[in-house]
């Protein structure tokens, strides 16, 4: 064997140089499937920590992060972005600030906006009056109107003036917790500081008496006196998107927190000089007052206005609520043979056929599904989510609706919230089904992972 191996090297020395053959290439590696390891929430926030220290070192990537506030996704980590430009050593400016309160104020993030607030007192920048109308518009938002009343007490000491904004923003905070005796007292001060009263004003109004408990007959006489009134207001009273409001991507409604916010920014989706009756409508579905919708509606027609999608909706709500299926149908046919169809409109009335979990309810709402799966419409997280939250309640029955709601979600992939996924699977567990049916297990995975991503771990 080594005078074989002598030979093989001598007569490669003495031979000519030539290429080695390739080498073959190796197998591929069998294929194995990669189980995405799921971490605890803490340990989830400390890697997005991380990632964005790590890809946002300098001053302009973290202002281009935080501009605009809308597109931040990472809006629980505002204070998280904070403490690290510190430790860089970056000044942040008076921009930043606005970027940050206006980003708690989308996420409804009260503790992060007072935070910001006092971090930049500290700094040395005092807070001006459009900063101001962002704070007050996160205590609406958080239902806080003490913290409210207590800024504007803030603002007088400090000399900060008052803009027509700053009242309306106050109005709103106010009628968020149902504070009449505030409210009016804004009114008044308005008043004697010479501004008038636009639909942003009484739609204020409207939702102070719509939240006010006990509800008695004066709240829904108050709503058409309201109504009524706001027909007088005169487009020079009418405010309009300031620029530091439209640098923010901050509209009126948002600020104010309409109940048309969330569809402002949809191409014709709203008329927004219906506001008023927008936030009518929506109040008479909260209370489920049919004879007040009617009321609305009679001089909703009088004066010549169509239905946009929101009073659609809205009006459609209301009828549900109250037992009306006919007449919630009906307003839903003659909506979608003159439009375009949305998905909103049609999980308006799927959530209402679902109300009560009547047999012709739960019916129509798989019919409704099917109709706007066979339209091309889909649901989102959101919509999906609060479907079948609410088709999970149901106590008796066959479970279809909630069954069907669960596979188109689940065709297109979509990731559903925890309530709704933990809603039915408890709700399957009710039924009987074998402990190895399919559908189970995969909705018991789907619910562990949530469960371990986003759940409350004991204390």
């Amino acid at each position: 064997m080594n005078f074989l191996r002598r030979i093989s090297v001598s007569s490669s020395i003495h031979s000519s140089p030539s290429p080695a053959p390739p080498l073959p290439p190796p197998p591929p590696p069998p294929l194995l499937r990669r189980h995405r390891r799921v971490l605890p929430p803490e340990l989830r926030q400390q890697r997005l920590r991380v990632q964005l220290r790590h890809r946002l070192p300098h001053l302009p990537a973290k202002a281009a992060l935080l501009s605009p506030p809308s597109k931040f996704a990472w809006g629980f980590l505002l204070r998280d972005l904070y403490d690290d430009m510190m430790l860089d050593g970056v000044q942040p400016l008076r921009d930043t600030f606005h970027s940050l309160i206006v980003g708690s104020m989308k996420g409804s993030r009260l503790q992060d906006a007072f935070f910001f607030r006092d971090q930049m007192k500290a700094t040395g920048l005092p807070p001006d009056v459009n900063l101001y109308n962002f704070l007050i518009s996160t205590c609406g938002k958080c239902k806080n109107s003490d913290a409210a009343i207590k800024l504007l007490e803030e603002m007088k000491i400090h000399g900060v003036k008052l803009k027509g904004e700053t009242y309306i923003c106050l109005l709103n905070a106010c009628a968020a917790t149902g504070r009449t005796d505030l409210v009016f007292a804004i009114v008044r001060d308005m008043t004697a500081a010479g501004l008038g009263l636009n639909k942003f004003c009484y739609a204020g109004l409207i939702t102070a008496f719509k939240n006010k408990l006990p509800t008695t007959d004066e709240t829904t006489t108050k709503i058409i006196e309201f109504v009524k009134q706001s027909k007088g207001w005169s487009s020079v009273d009418a405010s309009s998107d300031g620029g530091e409001n439209v640098m923010m991507n901050v509209s009126e409604e948002e600020l104010y927190n309409i109940p048309t916010a969330e569809f402002v920014h949809r191409r014709g989706f709203i008329n927004r000089q219906l506001t008023v009756y927008h936030v009518a409508a929506h109040a008479c579905a909260e209370l489920k007052s049919k004879e007040t919708l009617d009321t609305l509606l009679e001089m909703f027609k009088q004066e010549g206005y169509t239905f946009d999608a929101f009073m659609a909706m809205q009006t459609m709500r209301c009828y549900f609520l109250c037992g009306d299926i006919d007449s919630g149908v009906k307003v839903f046919e003659e909506y979608t043979t003159s439009r375009p169809p949305v998905a909103e409109l049609y999980v308006t009335l799927v959530e209402g056929a679902m109300v009560g979990y009547t047999p012709r309810g739960m019916q129509l709402a798989q019919d409704t599904l099917e109709k706007m799966n066979s339209r091309g419409l889909f649901l989102n997280a959101k919509m999906g989510s609060d479907l079948l939250l609410a088709a999970a309640g149901e106590k008796t029955g066959g479970y279809t609706t909630a069954n069907y709601i669960w596979d188109l979600i689940e065709s297109r992939r979509t990731n559903l919230y925890l309530p709704a996924v933990e809603a039915y699977y408890k709700g399957l567990k009710e039924r009987e089904i074998p402990a190895d049916d399919p559908r189970l297990l995969n909705v018991g995975r789907k619910y562990d992972s949530l469960m371990m991503r986003f759940g409350r771990r004991p204390a």
